[in-house]
Formats: structure tokens, C-alpha cells, sequence
């Protein structure tokens, strides 16, 4: 009897603690805030709205394990990138300033009509503007925040959230439409605007 009773006695227990541990899973999926982007998958722990552009999008969770501010300046950096490479793909297509070294319509072919002399002074650029701004992404600056507004459009705190929120949603279109352009350049082997009015399947 003593040998049944402790095996139900064990039995209960365990049940219970099965029952707890049950609960309290599905207590804390119920409570797990869900992605606004990816529905079906938990918000990542740091992305909490804070940052404008927000919406919970990082399916491999990689704000876990890096600084946001950082990862929000480089997505800024890329993104302004890719919004002057977009406008710069279409316009040159069209416009060329004199000389030998800008006649190319073809955007990745005019990558090696560039002469070494304009390889070092692309690179210096590059560098001395990562060399003005480096600190800015350690000091607890704003991500990506610079100052730059010359024509003052930023008024107020009102307009300039609006402003920023528009800004990273343009950056991410740009990013996305670079790499369009790009594809669609080495797929096909024509200009954006030449593809425009020449539109063919691929297959």
C-alpha cells in the first residue's frame, strides 16, 4: 500500500507540474507580442517602436545580438547610397558630363572606363567622409543624424519625425530598387529607360 500510495503521490505531482509548465507556455505565448510585418512570427525583444520605421521586420533576429543604433546608422548610410545610385543610374542614361570617361550609357560598363586617378579620388572621398562621421555612431548621437538640413525643412520635432519616418522608408525602397536596376541590367543587357520602352519577357 505504502508502494502504491508514493507512485500516485509521484504521479500527482508530476501531472501537476505538467499542468503548470503547460500553463505557464501558454500563458507566455499569449503574451509574446507578435511581429506587425511577419504576423506569424514574435516580435524580436528590441525592436519595441522606438526607432522610426519600426515594424518588427527582422525574421533572423539579428537585434538580438547587435547594437540598433549602429544597425540603424549603416541601413541610413546605405540607403541615402542607394537613393543618389538610383537617380544616378536613370539620369546618366541621358546626361553626360564631357569627355571620354562619361559617354557610357551603360551603367556597370562605365564601372571600368573609370581611370585609376578616379578609383583614388572615389576611395578618398569615401573615406574622409567615414573618417568625419565615425564617431557619431559611438558618442549616442541620433542613428544617422548628421545636422544636415540646409533648407531648414525640419521646423519643428513634429515635422522632423515625419521627415525621418519618410527617410527610411525611401531608403529601403532605394535599396530594394538598385538591386532591380541592377538585376534587370544583367538579365536583359539594357538600360533602365531603354528597357522602359522595349519591354520583352525573359522567357
Amino acid at each position: 500500500m505504502a508502494f502504491v500510495s508514493g507512485v500516485s503521490l509521484g504521479t500527482s505531482r508530476f501531472a501537476g507540474q505538467a499542468v503548470a509548465a503547460k500553463t505557464a507556455r501558454s500563458t507566455g505565448t499569449v503574451m509574446m507580442a507578435m511581429s506587425k510585418s511577419i504576423p506569424f512570427l514574435e516580435c524580436p525583444k528590441n525592436l519595441n517602436g522606438s526607432l522610426p520605421g519600426d515594424v518588427g521586420f527582422d525574421p533572423l533576429y539579428l537585434s538580438d545580438n547587435i547594437n540598433l543604433n549602429y544597425a540603424r546608422a549603416s541601413e541610413l548610410k546605405h540607403g541615402r547610397i542607394c537613393m543618389l545610385a538610383v537617380l544616378g543610374i536613370v539620369v546618366q542614361e541621358v546626361i553626360h558630363l564631357p569627355g571620354p570617361y562619361f559617354s557610357e550609357s551603360n551603367p556597370i560598363a562605365a564601372i571600368y572606363k573609370i581611370p585609376v586617378e578616379g578609383w583614388f579620388q572615389i576611395i578618398a572621398f569615401i573615406c574622409a567622409v567615414e573618417l568625419a562621421t565615425f564617431k557619431k555612431n559611438y558618442d549616442g548621437s541620433p542613428p544617422g543624424n548628421y545636422e544636415f538640413d540646409p533648407l531648414k525643412l525640419a521646423k519643428d520635432s513634429t515635422t522632423f519625425k515625419k521627415y525621418e519616418e519618410n527617410e527610411i522608408v525611401h531608403c529601403r525602397a532605394a535599396m530594394v530598387g538598385w538591386f532591380g536596376f541592377f538585376a534587370q541590367q544583367l538579365v536583359t543587357g539594357q538600360n533602365v529607360l531603354e528597357q522602359l520602352g522595349n519591354m520583352k519577357p525573359l522567357m
